[in-house]
């Protein structure tokens, strides 16, 4: 068997590291882009419609014209984080990772949609420092009662029988944000109405100057 077992540390820090400037200025990706880069943080409780209006938001805007990508809990467990569990120090790492490819979307001149319950204001708070002020925090805001009643993953029921530990909302806490750049109530509000409330926003935080 080689290479590194599933959640076991990573190795020592090299310390022979030269930081490498790019010569496409920032400024010239979003002129081509016709808008500034940035990250979308969507943070909420597991059923808030993170997820859907995440995909939603990225149809719209790049039917509209704007460079768009999500970055999606699940879809990055898949694939970048798939050696991550649940722990505690593993949920630290899943959001570090993601802060930090976010940023590098927003420093290409995309607009990055982030998807994640991030339930701890000190992740998201690493995550805002990585991409800076491009970074842009939207609680997708719903009770618990609503997304318990939601439900699409059967999670919550999964919670409240004891066969997940340490979830959110039920076993865990969920830190809602105390400053979001941004707040849609997506409890009994539809789908298109929060969609654009988000757009909006964009089209105002994001036109070039």
């Amino acid at each position: 068997m080689t290479g590194r077992p599933p959640n076991q540390p990573f190795g020592v820090k090299s310390e022979n590291l030269t930081i490498v400037e790019h010569r496409v200025a920032t400024s010239s990706r979003a002129q081509r882009n016709g808008h500034a880069g940035g990250v979308l943080w969507f943070t909420g409780l597991s059923g808030a419609g993170k997820s859907t209006l995440a995909m939603a938001v990225e149809q719209h805007l790049f039917g509209k014209g704007y460079q768009v990508y999500v970055l999606d809990g699940d879809n990055i467990r898949s694939g970048l984080n798939a050696n991550l569990g649940f722990s505690p120090a593993d949920r630290a790492e899943n959001i570090r990772r993601v802060g930090e490819a976010a940023a590098l979307f927003a420093n290409a001149g995309i607009l990055c949609i982030a998807a994640f319950i991030s339930p701890y204001r000190s992740d998201r708070e690493r995550a805002r420092q990585a991409a800076g002020k491009a970074f842009h925090e939207i609680h997708i805001d719903a009770d618990l009662a609503i997304c318990e009643q939601r439900d699409p993953k059967g999670l919550y029921a999964k919670a409240r029988a004891g066969e997940i530990e340490d979830f959110t909302g039920v076993s865990a806490p969920y830190e809602a944000p105390a400053d979001p750049e941004l707040t849609v109530d997506s409890g009994d509000r539809s789908i298109a109405a929060c969609v654009q409330d988000i757009v909006t926003y964009v089209e105002r935080a994001f036109k070039l100057k």
